[in-house]
Order: structure tokens, then C-alpha cells, then sequence
């Protein structure tokens, strides 16, 4: 692609991606801080992902997706994961009428644009399954019949780090689908304060809808144009590489502590979350500090540590920080 069209899109998609600067304002009505946290949410709406978060409770995880539902005009679903629940408490399930002796189908809360999965890891492995085929396939079994999901689909699943009794850890497979893994920590003693004073005043913000979903797929697919020069594709290329064989890239002080590196769909996420990254600044081309930006949450669930980690205390965000400091940019 030469320069001119390069410019050419850069323009086309700084213009497209104003409407995203009345999202944000809308959504800060009621979010205070957890900016990072807000965008990685508007990445994975515009890359068609998912997202895994893990943070304790009251940090305004449910607040976030509800108020981002709300703005542009979607339908909101939150769904409490426990021990007892079934997959057909997800997807739905066939009614028996005996006055004509046919099944009809009572469509379960996942059919929805945007669902909250709160405590994910709390539900058994069918019930992971049943959510992962949504997630992945962007259709749900009821009865036989195949249904296919809204084109606007994201997961917001939560995690808690305390509590652990009683969950079913997620398998790998499930949790390489999530495109990122965010960690929501506590907001700024300044930030908790205006929080205070804005959710015990006497009237609580609210959030008017701003965008509609039109215009959220089709900025996916200006999304999708946003140029990725072959320099780049090479370097998520090694990032990638290097966490399964970090040897070979100088690194293999790390080789006992990784037990199992990122699955080819890391990259692919990487790109398509850089891209959307890149959107949001109003760029038409993906930059190295795009790719260092989203890399941390794409990689920091695909990268396994082992026991030895666990023992040193290394984590895979630690290897995969390490891994971004060591590697040369293009």
C-alpha cells in the first residue's frame, strides 16, 4: 500500500471514528476512572471479540457493561454463574404445549448483544461449553435446532481472584477464546472520592443512548481495513514465537517458568486488537506502540506458567512484559 492511500485511509478513518468521542462522554457520565477498562471494552466491540476480567468485587464491572448497553442502544443480559446452573438456564429451552402437542422455543438470556457472565468460573464444564459454543460458533443448540446469535455479540465474563472455593477453573481451550484478559484494580483515592459523591448524590447520572448498533459493525468493518504493514505482522510473529520458545530469542531464563505458550489465535487477536486500538486514536495504520498497548491483555492468559513459576512467584504477565521489553521493535 503506498503512502498516498495510506493517508487517504488515515483521513477516511479519523472521520469515521468521531462518533466515538460522544460514546466516551456518555459512558463517563457514570464511569469514574477505569479508563483503560472502558477502552479495552470499545476494542473488543469494534474487533468482534471477548473479553475476561478479573478484578474483586465493586469495582463497577456490571456498571461498565450496562452503561455501555445503554448507550448504544443494545440489549443487556447479566447472567449469575453458580454451581446448580444448567446449560439450558443459559441457552434456553423447549416448552411442551399440551393443547397442540407441539415444543415451542423460550429463547434463554445469552440471545443478547451484550451478556455479563458474572463469576464465570463458578459453573461446571457443560455449562462452560454451552456458553463457549455461543462465544465461538456465534450460534446456540436448542432441541436440535440451530440458532444463530446477533451479529452484535459480545461476552463480558468476571472472575474474582478471592474466594476460589467452589469454582471449576476455566480449561485452556475456553479461555483462549476470550480475545483479552483485563485486570480491573481499584481506582485512585481521588477517583473513589468523586465515585462517592457522584453514586450517594441526589440524583444519580444516567446514560442517553448515543450511537446505534449500525454504527457499531460498521466501524468493525473500517476496522478491519486499518492497515498492518508486513514489519508489524513479523513482529507479533516473535512476540508470539518467543513465548513458546523464548530460547530462541535470547531469552531462555524464561523457558522453565512457561509451560505452554500463545496458540496461533493469539496473534490474530493481537492484529485484529491493534487494529481497533488504532481506530480509536483515529489512525488508518497500525503502529509497534499499538501492538505493545493490547499485547499485555492478549497475551497474559495464553502464556501457561509452570510450577516453578507458581514457586518464584513469576507470573505470565511478568513473562510477557519481559518478553515486549527484550524484543526488537520494527
Amino acid at each position: 500500500m503506498n503512502t498516498a492511500t495510506i493517508r487517504q485511509l488515515n483521513e477516511q478513518i479519523a472521520g469515521e471514528a468521531i462518533f466515538l468521542h460522544d460514546l466516551l462522554a456518555e459512558v463517563n457520565k457514570v464511569m469514574v476512572g477505569q479508563e483503560q477498562l472502558v477502552e479495552r471494552v470499545l476494542i473488543a466491540l469494534l474487533a468482534d471479540g471477548h473479553i475476561l476480567l478479573e478484578g474483586v468485587p465493586g469495582l463497577a464491572k456490571t456498571l461498565l457493561i450496562k452503561t455501555m448497553a445503554q448507550a448504544i442502544q443494545a440489549d443487556f443480559s447479566r447472567i449469575q454463574f453458580t454451581p446448580d446452573l444448567l446449560p439450558a438456564d443459559l441457552v434456553g429451552t423447549q416448552i411442551y404445549n399440551p393443547k397442540n402437542g407441539e415444543f415451542t422455543i423460550h429463547q434463554g438470556p445469552l440471545f443478547a448483544n451484550l451478556i455479563l457472565a458474572d463469576e464465570i468460573n463458578r459453573a461446571p464444564a457443560k455449562v462452560q461449553s454451552a456458553l463457549l459454543e455461543a462465544m465461538q460458533e456465534r450460534q446456540i443448540t436448542i432441541g436440535g435446532s440451530t440458532y444463530h446469535m446477533e451479529k452484535l455479540f459480545l461476552v463480558l465474563a468476571t472472575q474474582n481472584p478471592i474466594e476460589q472455593e467452589g469454582t471449576y477453573p476455566l480449561p485452556e481451550a475456553q479461555v483462549d477464546r476470550f480475545m483479552l484478559k483485563v485486570m480491573v484494580n481499584y481506582p485512585r483515592p481521588d477517583e473513589e472520592l468523586l465515585i462517592i459523591e457522584r453514586m450517594t448524590g441526589a440524583v444519580l447520572p444516567t446514560v442517553s443512548p448515543v450511537v446505534a448498533p449500525e454504527q457499531i459493525l460498521r466501524a468493525r468493518q473500517m476496522v478491519k481495513q486499518v492497515y498492518v504493514d508486513d514489519k508489524i505482522k513479523h513482529y507479533v510473529l516473535n512476540l508470539v514465537l518467543t513465548t513458546r520458545n523464548p530460547g530462541n530469542n535470547g531469552l531462555s531464563d524464561l523457558r522453565p517458568y512457561i509451560a505452554f505458550g500463545a496458540s496461533p489465535r493469539a496473534g490474530i487477536s493481537l492484529i485484529q486488537a491493534a487494529r481497533a486500538h488504532a481506530f480509536i486514536k483515529g489512525r488508518g495504520f497500525v503502529t509497534p506502540e499499538d501492538i505493545k498497548n493490547v499485547a499485555p491483555d492478549v497475551l497474559r492468559h495464553r502464556v501457561l506458567t509452570s510450577y516453578e513459576a507458581e514457586a518464584e512467584n513469576v507470573s505470565s504477565a511478568d513473562i510477557v512484559q519481559r518478553i515486549l521489553d527484550y524484543t526488537d521493535v520494527p
